[in-house]
């Protein structure tokens, strides 16, 4: 199936691959995101026309911007453009409404009511969209007039530029952005009793702010983003994502994304607006900015500037900004987290905090850090203001972690912000190395199950009532309240609805086998971006291809809470070479991957029940390294097991990304084409170190779990339930890291092998297969066959592995927990072990505990050498190592970190710490 025609949507990566500003994205073609309803009759009648128009909406149609957005869309669609000032005469009962139907354009300075007169609320419906062409593009509200966003989780209100919505290229700086003005005090209004009116910096003139009124109400914003916008209209007077002006503590913010901004992200001048739940990412200024007096709240702030290491300046820039008012800007901030980048030049680099003249601040549970390149995490301006503030308690910074190259930048006589900030501030921490691996930070900007920042926070609802009561560092607790809606993390991209049905274009729409969810049908091969929504069931039907093999590349997005599910053997899902998934569910809306039967019988009832081998399962494709690859120089395309002819891999460039399993999980699946060519739970054929795996778990698969076949892919955090072959499985030269992997076989004792079973697997490649893995936990059962049995790991021809921290255990009549095999007289592997050789096997801090503790095979003595390997024992039984699956054998870990900046430090061997920090807990089944 080929989704010609579709509407093209800004398909980012949410493995923070963010970096809109500075470096163009280029936007490919892509589905038609579930965010509205379409009324349109004919669209899907082939060539778009265009709409009739609807007088009684408000603007007027601009039908040249129709047909481009029509022909962009493959369907008919009305745009209509918004121009000058809308006052109470353009509205309805003093409503103006922007219907979900229609694309809205603006068009130079749009102003909502005139200042303090003509007043009227623009009301947004969820999932509009609403564009700008040029700088000069921009959307204002005025004093005493209202907007009310309220866009959803599943249906954001979306802010963009023209670029985005026709799928050409965007940056920041396309448009100009939003600006509302309220009556709340500002320190620069006259303090002699005359009316306050302050020009808003980036506005034509009369957009004015400021007033009397603390608890003025400009109106809502809720699961709103804005994209590509800020436009410098001349020298310091440009044109942030959103700039609040005098607004007051009545108007609500929640669930607020500024993305690609050429200015500062929001800017508050004055005024006492709060907000909850922001996203600021790949901002070309300051990510926020106050002054003028700014006292609000905000609470849970997520910051991270361009993953590209392009423009970006200060996750926070604080002032005061002078006036004739005496008091200072004195914001509360709880929860937020600030990710630097390396950019760095003679007038701006990536910092984390400035306090600037006459402000103060009360910031409680914060988290800084980012690369090596990155500039100081923390610096007070040496105005009198400040440094007063430091020592009297007006600014203070409680329960927070910074970590930069760079931790300060401050000079005598000014506070000394080591003892200041280290010392006298309480529950804070100064790391020492920028590494986030040191700070227990995922790649997305969560926490890790086992970082001390989960719990190490203060209570921020103890600085203010307005805050939420928690105990984490950070933006991100285990709730990670970006997904699904905000740009980068599963949402926030441009769409109109095709189909009455809820399915996006590009699917079909078939009976539901629970009865009742709405059901859209995969098939063939999907050579365009296509986004599988939440609130459906997705059905594979045979083998469906995602892009060709490096041409006619795709990403398949997939919504947290999603399932996907095949019928038979035959029903299987390939992410081609050059191609990506990006599938990042949530702990609490994990996306499933699963058979027909499962979902028939009822996912709630079935989740830890079924059989396996009921469809067949993933195969991920990537142009990384494979000893099977040609050694001539020619191209690389090796034909990967189990799937039709054509689905090959191979390559020459192991960082290759393939998109993003996060939170995934892959059941009941598996299937046997040919006796030895089978289908994994997920195969990786050569898939590069670039793609990110966390939070992945494969249940009751038919044949192995995980299977890499060459390639540097790495995974933190894998569960490998009931498999009935191999839980992890590789070859072919594969040398990724995983650490946190936690194999149970069955609890009914049925099929089950080995929990490793590592191979080089020949070629023509001199290298051989060597990852390093930390921190597993293998649980065997007393399956055992002429054929098979329960068993730990075991490492076979031509493999190297370096292994620490591994717990293999099970019940007396598992198989042995470790073999070598030397039957074949393998050299290498042997001569790996026995230290003859410059690469050494390693297998350090790990206890086995079973009844077969080392199987021998050929004369070398695998016993001897695994205990005279670091930190290893033998302990008598399961009983003595694991409680369920937590460890509760005292063995010394080996400190991971200093082999790669991958690993997470820890204080334990095995998968899973402890109850307290149980990473599985509430998204995984079978355990």
């Amino acid at each position: 199936m080929n989704l010609n025609g579709l509407f093209r949507v800004s398909a980012i990566a949410a493995t923070l691959a963010l970096g809109a500003c500075g470096g163009d994205i280029n936007i490919s073609e892509g589905d038609i995101v579930d965010n509205s309803v379409v009324n349109n009759d004919n669209s899907n009648s082939g060539t778009p026309v265009t709409p009739t128009p609807d007088d009684t909406k408000p603007g007027s149609v601009d039908t040249a911007l129709s047909a481009q957005v029509s022909t962009a869309l493959g369907q008919s669609i009305e745009v209509r453009e918004l121009v000058g000032r809308l006052t109470d005469a353009d509205a309805v009962n003093g409503v103006i409404t922007l219907t979900n139907d229609t694309v809205w354009a603006l068009t130079g300075a749009v102003f909502i009511g005139n200042d303090k007169a003509n007043s009227v609320t623009l009301k947004i419906e969820p999932g509009t969209i609403i564009f700008g062409s040029a700088g000069a593009d921009y959307l204002v509200i005025s004093r005493d007039s209202k907007v009310e966003a309220l866009g959803t989780a599943a249906s954001p209100i979306i802010f963009t530029s023209y670029n985005d919505v026709i799928g050409n290229e965007v940056q920041a700086g396309q448009w100009g952005g939003m600006i509302i003005l309220g009556n709340a005090p500002t320190t620069k209004c006259p303090i002699d009793g005359t009316d306050c009116s302050l020009q808003v910096e980036g506005a034509e003139t009369g957009a004015v702010f400021g007033g009397v009124n603390d608890a003025d109400n400009s109106g809502i914003l809720n699961y709103v983003v804005v994209k590509y916008a800020g436009f410098e209209i001349a020298p310091d007077n440009e044109l942030n994502g959103i700039t609040f002006g005098g607004v007051g503590s009545g108007t609500e913010i929640d669930y607020l994304q500024v993305h690609a901004n050429a200015d500062d992200g929001v800017e508050f001048f004055g005024g006492s607006v709060n907000a909850k739940h922001l996203v600021l990412t790949s901002i070309q200024d300051d990510s926020v900015d106050w002054d003028n007096g700014y006292n609000g709240k905000l609470q849970y702030v997520y910051v991270e500037h361009a993953s590209d290491g392009s423009d970006a300046n200060r996750g926070i820039e604080g002032d005061g900004d002078g006036g004739d008012g005496t008091p200072f800007s004195l914001p509360k901030i709880a929860n937020i987290t600030i990710i630097g980048n390396g950019f760095d030049t003679a007038d701006a680099d990536s910092e984390g905090v400035l306090l600037r003249d006459q402000t103060g601040a009360n910031i409680i549970n914060m988290l800084i850090t980012g690369p090596a390149g990155m500039g100081e995490c923390l610096e007070m301006d040496n105005d009198a203001t400040v440094q007063g503030n430091l020592a009297d308690g007006d600014i203070t910074i409680t329960h927070s972690v910074i970590a930069c190259a760079e931790a300060f930048n401050f000079t005598a006589p000014d506070v000394d912000l080591n003892i200041w900030f280290g010392t006298e501030q309480q529950g804070n921490s100064i790391i020492a190395f920028a590494d986030r691996a040191n700070v227990g930070i995922n790649s997305d900007g969560t926490l890790t199950a086992e970082s001390s920042l989960r719990t190490s926070g203060g209570n921020p609802a103890s600085l203010d009532t307005y805050f939420d009561t928690n105990a984490f560092i950070g933006a991100i607790g285990a709730d990670d309240w970006r997904q699904g809606w905000a740009f980068g993390f599963g949402g926030g991209e441009v769409g109109v609805v095709t189909a009455a049905s809820g399915c996006p274009a590009g699917t079909t729409t078939i009976p539901a086998v629970d009865g009742t969810t709405n059901t859209c049908q995969l098939s063939g091969r999907i050579t365009t971006n296509l986004r599988l929504t939440a609130g459906n069931h997705y059905a594979l039907s045979e083998a469906v291809f995602i892009g060709g093999d490096n041409t006619d590349s795709a990403t398949l997005i997939v919504d947290p809470g999603v399932v996907v599910y095949g019928s038979s053997g035959a029903d299987y899902l390939v992410v081609s070479r050059g191609s990506k998934i990006e599938a990042n569910g949530t702990a609490t809306s994990p996306i499933t991957f699963t058979s027909s039967q499962h979902v028939a019988n009822g996912l709630t009832a079935g989740l830890a029940n079924g059989t396996a081998g009921q469809w067949g399962g993933m195969v991920i494709l990537g142009n990384g390294k494979s000893t099977k690859c040609p050694q001539d120089g020619t191209a690389c395309a090796l034909q990967v097991e189990g799937v039709q002819e054509g689905a090959v891999f191979g390559g020459d460039n192991d960082a290759d990304n393939s998109g993003t399993l996060r939170y995934v999980r892959v059941m009941h699946g598996g299937f046997e084409v040919a006796p030895d060519n089978e289908l994994n739970g997920i195969t990786f054929g050569a898939v590069g170190s670039g793609t990110v795996v966390e939070y992945l778990q494969v249940h009751k698969n038919a044949d192995d779990g995980v299977e890499f076949f060459g390639g540097a892919v790495n995974a933190k955090y894998l569960v490998l339930t009931g498999i009935q072959d191999d839980s992890v499985d590789w070859d072919n030269g594969y040398k990724g890291k995983m650490q946190f992997v936690l194999v149970k076989h069955a609890d009914d004792n049925s099929d089950a092998n080995r929990g490793i079973e590592g191979d080089g697997d020949g070629g023509e490649g001199t290298a051989f297969s060597n990852p390093t893995l930390a921190n597993m936990t293998i649980i065997g059962n007393t399956f055992d066959t002429a054929d098979t049995d329960s068993e730990g790991v075991l490492l076979r021809d031509q493999t190297n592995a370096q292994l620490y921290n591994f717990v293999v255990t099970g019940p007396a009549g598992m198989g042995e927990c470790f073999e070598s095999d030397l039957s074949d007289g393998d050299i290498t592997l042997e001569e790996n072990m026995d230290g003859t050789s410059a690469t050494q096997l390693v297998f350090q801090s790990s206890v086995l505990a079973c009844a077969e503790n080392i199987k021998d095979s050929g004369t070398f003595d695998q016993q001897t050498w695994f205990l005279g390997q670091a930190g290893n024992s033998i302990a008598a039984d399961q009983a003595a190592v694991l409680n369920g699956i937590f460890t509760i054998d005292a063995t010394a870990p080996t400190d991971v970190t200093t082999l790669d900046s991958f690993f997470t430090p820890v204080d334990f061997i095995g998968a899973v710490k402890d109850a307290n920090n149980d990473w599985t807990a509430n998204w995984t089944v079978g355990l």
